[in-house]
């Protein structure tokens, strides 16, 4: 039986989404947050070292890493899907192929720093500390936002929001890996940035995203996608 290790409003949501589409069977454990950090739970270094979700375990195997385990669940679960699943892993040396790759991972790679980073410093100021210190630090976090973090993250906004105005799906016309990985971030940047009202075309995918059955399946299951800013 294939395991998924599910730490709440985190990641891992994608690969019960992808486990739905797919309707492979699993079990699923699910570990909360530690309410005052909202750092994952010490019992997640027991499944694997770094102690982060998502993780899965199947036949003896740990697999970590978001897109590590989509590529492991396609090429294992999903290579003879039909449908609208047939191009979850598009014809290699095809324009939809490249694309996935490169969505696979800019995802990680690129997106989900700034959104990491503007996940921080908003935070920081609602953290306790000496009276005298949060104004320092609200006025740290607004420049640092300001000057570094807003214009990266608008610019990806404006980058996604220009390639789905050509695509339907990020590889191309089908639903590949690549809308899977994409989709914790899509969620975090249209919930963080102020922009994303700009956005309709990508307001659109999300709303197809979250329209599928076991899409909302994952939801039901495994709790809601994006943390609280």
């Amino acid at each position: 039986m294939l395991t998924v290790h599910h730490l709440e409003t985190s990641r891992s949501q994608r690969i019960l989404w992808l486990l739905e589409e797919l309707g492979v069977p699993y079990e699923l454990k699910v570990y909360a947050r530690d309410p005052r950090t909202r750092l994952a739970p010490a019992a997640l270094r027991k499944v694997h070292p770094l102690g982060k979700s998502p993780v899965i375990t199947e036949d003896g195997e740990t697999i970590a890493e978001s897109g590590a385990i989509i590529e492991y669940l396609v090429e294992t679960h999903g290579a003879h899907a039909t449908g609208d699943l047939a191009h979850l892993q598009p014809r290699p040396g095809s324009p939809e192929h490249r694309r996935c790759r490169f969505w696979m991972h800019y995802a990680e790679g690129s997106l989900m720093n700034w959104l990491v980073m503007k996940l921080v410093f908003t935070s920081i100021p609602r953290q306790p500390m000496p009276f005298f210190a949060k104004p320092i630090a609200r006025a740290l976090c607004a420049k640092v936002q300001q000057q570094l973090v807003d214009p990266n993250v608008e610019a990806a906004l404006d980058f996604m929001e220009d390639h789905l105005g050509r695509h339907r799906w990020f590889a191309g016309e089908h639903l590949s890996m690549a809308d899977f990985q994409m989709s914790f971030a899509v969620e975090a940047a249209l919930s963080r940035a102020a922009k994303s009202k700009d956005c309709p075309k990508l307001q659109a995918y999300c709303a197809r995203m979250q329209a599928r059955p076991a899409y909302q399946l994952a939801i039901a299951k495994g709790g809601p996608v994006v943390m609280a800013a």
